[in-house]
Order: C-alpha cells, then sequence, then structure tokens
C-alpha cells in the first residue's frame, strides 16, 4: 500500500495501537453498545485520494457554500457581514499570539496581557462601564453570566428576559437557570421593542435582574433609562446586552443606568466564519467588579517603575471551585478578542462612528427602496440601527423565496416565524457598510421580481 505523507495513521500504527490495548479490531472498541443500535453499512466515503486530489475534492465541497465573497448578505440575526481590515489577520496570525497560552506568568507574558488590557480598555470606553473582563466564549454566554451575577448580587432568583432578546441567547440563559435553580419570566413586545407596560408590571422585589438587548433582535433600539429607573427603585440589576458596533453612535448603556453590559464582539474585526467562533465582552460598574467571570487584566508597576500587566482580582484556579466560584467559565476568546482590539485600534474613535453612521444610513435607504415594493411593510415603526423586520406579501412562500435569492447571488434576511409564531411571513433584514447601493437597488429589483 502506497503511503501519504499527510494521513496521521499508518496500517502499522493501527495494528500496534491495538495490540498495546489488547483488541483485535476495531469493531472490538465499540462491543459495548449493543449492535442493533451501532450504524449497518459503510460510511459513504470515497476511495483513498492522494493529496492533490484530496486538495480538488475539498475545493469542490466548498465551493457548494454560499458565502460573502461570492454572494452579496442580507442575513444578520447575530452574525454580520462586516469590512475586516487586513492588518487583524497580520497581526493574528503572528505565532506569539497565534499560539500563546494563558497568561498565568506574568514575566514573560507581557505582550499578551498587554493585548488583553487594552480590550477590556476599550470595552469599557465604548460601554461606559467601569471594568471589563478579558473576555467571553460569545454574546450568548455573556449574557447569561450576567444573569448569574446578578442573582448571586442581589441573593434573588428572578430574572425578567424580554422576548426581544436573542432567541439563542435565550436559550443559553434558560440552560444556566436550570441549574442555578434560577426562575425566567419572558416580556412580550410592542412595536419591536420591550413592553413597557408588561415590564412594570412584572418588577418586583423578588426581581433580581431585566435583561434586554439594545438593538434588539429585530434591530430596534430599545430605550434604557426607563427599564434602569424601574428596577433600581426594586433594588434589582440592569443588564444590557449591545451590539458593540452600534455604540459608536448611541449613547453608552453606562450613562443611560445599566449595570452589566454585555455583548457580541463579532461587529468589530471578526469574520462570521459562516457562523463562529466569535467573542463576547463582559462590563460591569465597579460595585460588581469582584463577582466579574472570567479573567481580568490589570495594569501595575514594577519594583523600577517600570508599566507592566498581571492577571487580577481572582485566584488562578478559582473556576473550579464548584458552587463557590464565581463562574464556571475558565477560558477567554484571547484571539479574537485581539482581533477587536486591532479593529478598533485601527478604526479609531473617528472611524467606528463613521462606519456606524454607514450601518444607520445604508439600512435606511435600504428599508425606504423596499417599502416601495407592493405587498411589502414594515414589521414595526420603532428606530433601528443596521436591521430590520418587514411583513412580506400574504402566502410567500419564505423557503422558496430564500432559496431563489440565493440562486441570483443573494443570502436573503431571516425568516421570523421560526422563532416567533405571531411574526410567521416576516423577513429581518441586515444592511451593514460592506453593501453598496448598486447591491442593495439589485435585491430590491430581485426581490421585487419573486413576490
Amino acid at each position: 500500500m502506497k503511503q501519504h505523507r499527510y494521513l496521521p495513521m499508518t496500517e502499522q500504527d493501527q495494528t500496534e495501537m491495538l495490540r498495546v490495548v489488547g483488541v483485535s479490531s476495531i469493531d472490538d472498541l465499540f462491543s459495548d453498545i449493543p449492535e442493533a443500535i451501532r450504524y449497518q453499512g459503510e460510511l459513504p466515503l470515497s476511495s483513498r485520494l492522494d493529496e492533490k486530489a484530496l486538495t480538488l475534492h475539498l475545493a469542490e465541497l466548498a465551493g457548494h457554500n454560499a458565502n460573502t465573497d461570492t454572494h452579496a448578505s442580507f442575513l444578520g440575526a447575530g452574525i454580520y457581514d462586516h469590512h475586516i481590515p487586513s492588518v487583524i489577520q497580520h497581526i493574528t496570525s503572528r505565532s506569539e499570539f497565534y499560539t500563546a497560552y494563558t497568561p498565568y506568568q506574568p514575566e514573560v507574558s507581557q505582550g499578551e496581557l498587554q493585548a488583553i488590557f487594552e480590550f477590556q480598555s476599550y470595552i469599557c470606553e465604548l460601554t461606559g462601564m467601569a471594568v471589563a473582563n478579558a473576555s467571553m466564549y460569545d454574546g450568548a454566554t455573556a449574557l447569561a453570566e450576567a444573569g448569574s451575577l446578578s442573582a448571586a448580587a442581589t441573593r434573588r432568583k428572578q430574572l425578567i428576559v424580554s422576548r426581544s432578546v436573542h432567541p439563542e441567547a435565550r436559550q443559553v440563559l434558560a440552560a444556566y437557570a436550570r441549574g442555578l435553580d434560577l426562575d425566567i419570566v419572558e416580556i412580550g413586545c410592542s412595536d419591536g421593542v420591550t413592553d413597557a407596560d408588561a415590564l412594570a408590571a412584572a418588577v418586583s422585589e423578588k426581581t433580581a435582574a431585566v435583561l434586554v438587548q439594545s438593538p434588539n433582535f429585530f434591530g430596534a433600539v430599545e430605550k434604557l433609562k426607563p427599564m434602569a429607573d424601574l428596577i433600581h427603585a426594586h433594588k434589582g440589576l440592569l443588564v444590557v446586552s449591545a451590539n458593540p458596533l452600534a455604540l459608536g453612535l448611541l449613547e453608552t448603556p453606562g450613562k443611560q443606568g445599566a449595570d452589566i453590559v454585555v455583548g457580541d464582539a463579532q461587529p468589530l474585526g471578526i469574520s462570521s466564519s459562516l457562523g463562529g467562533p466569535t467573542c463576547g465582552y463582559f462590563a460591569v460598574s465597579q460595585a460588581h467588579m469582584r463577582r466579574i467571570p472570567g479573567r481580568i487584566v490589570g495594569q501595575t508597576t514594577d519594583r523600577n517603575g517600570k508599566r507592566g500587566f498581571v492577571l487580577t482580582l481572582q485566584a488562578r484556579e478559582q473556576h473550579i471551585r464548584r458552587e463557590k466560584a464565581t463562574s464556571n467559565i475558565c477560558s477567554n476568546q484571547a484571539l479574537l478578542a485581539l482581533s477587536a482590539s486591532v479593529y478598533l485600534s485601527v478604526m479609531g474613535r473617528q472611524g467606528i462612528k463613521e462606519v456606524a453612521e454607514l450601518n444607520l444610513h445604508k439600512s435606511r435607504y435600504a428599508l425606504e427602496q423596499l417599502l416601495s415594493l407592493k405587498g411589502i411593510t414594515a414589521s414595526f415603526n420603532a428606530p433601528t440601527f443596521n436591521e430590520f423586520a418587514l411583513r412580506l406579501p400574504e402566502g410567500t412562500d419564505m423557503s422558496k423565496l430564500q432559496a431563489e435569492l440565493l440562486a441570483a447571488g443573494f443570502i436573503a434576511g431571516y425568516d421570523l416565524g421560526r422563532d416567533y409564531e405571531e411574526l410567521a411571513g416576516h423577513m429581518l433584514i441586515a444592511v451593514t457598510e460592506q453593501r453598496t447601493k448598486e447591491e442593495i437597488d439589485q435585491f430590491v429589483h430581485t426581490l421585487g421580481g419573486l413576490l
């Protein structure tokens, strides 16, 4: 048999390992699994390919994917097609970052620690909060951890979450709540934003926190100050999940009374990568900094007065102390946090504002053009950032429409009926700075011809 250098294991290797384990075949390794529930027959795999043939085969398979290089994307719903400056890939590909281990030893990890510290500083400036951590897995786990922190800080069990929060984030929150024995109360929406009357009726002395998203899942901007005043009157906390790019235009959640601000840093120079991984951020007021989950990097000086950086406020292994731990999260998305830091440093304060304005104006132009099509109406009247919901003509086959738009070169919007029964026939459209006027006009023309 011809050997190929890219194969991880030869038949001789396999035979030797089976001999050491004490079995005669691979099947023997699965003898504890009843034969009736094992897969029967051969897997649909090709015959062995040499390296050249395999490379061509994989390229052919990859070519079946619709991606943002081949199609104009109007799909958002949590992952967005934003411009990624080429310098980001250059910096994050450097071996000292790409292969860096957890910076437990500050004397040999100053570069990594400083990069994380800069990320924390940027997040604090964007959110208006006092302290940020070294990042979270993603925005959904950040929101769930915020709920956990709120319950611990207030010693209350009830969390109130708006249905305008991303459905997947609410699912993660519910999973956390089951383990922590927390009570989740969902508040409905009115005209695309949290129902203020329903929220006021639900908040009580039992409420640990109100959790909202702004801009929310429908792209609408929530009124945070009244929510902050409401929950603070009951000595609870306000948790806000925010699109960090939108904070280039909107007043910071911190100034509006938020106690905890979380979100997903994916819009900040992180590739959509067909859905992940991403990077969550987590920022709090100073009162809660000792309860913050994950890692925190602090700035200090050595005995010679030279600036340095260290992990601070938390013991190295506190995350494995079971129920006594602040959080079960003991890692972070350092490389992707670095991507966000490079993006923010390259863009600067004015650049972030300009990109946010482009998102706002292009989405507004697209909305106006789409509303000119017969049978299409706006789902809500609330102000939006770069995403909005549309009601399509009665009887529209959403799956068929999305397939036809894909064939025409467009990754269409999100079918809101998947998560909200009352919004069947509504589509969520995202328009970022990447979309040109020509692409928007062509999308509108194509959609109009398919309805």
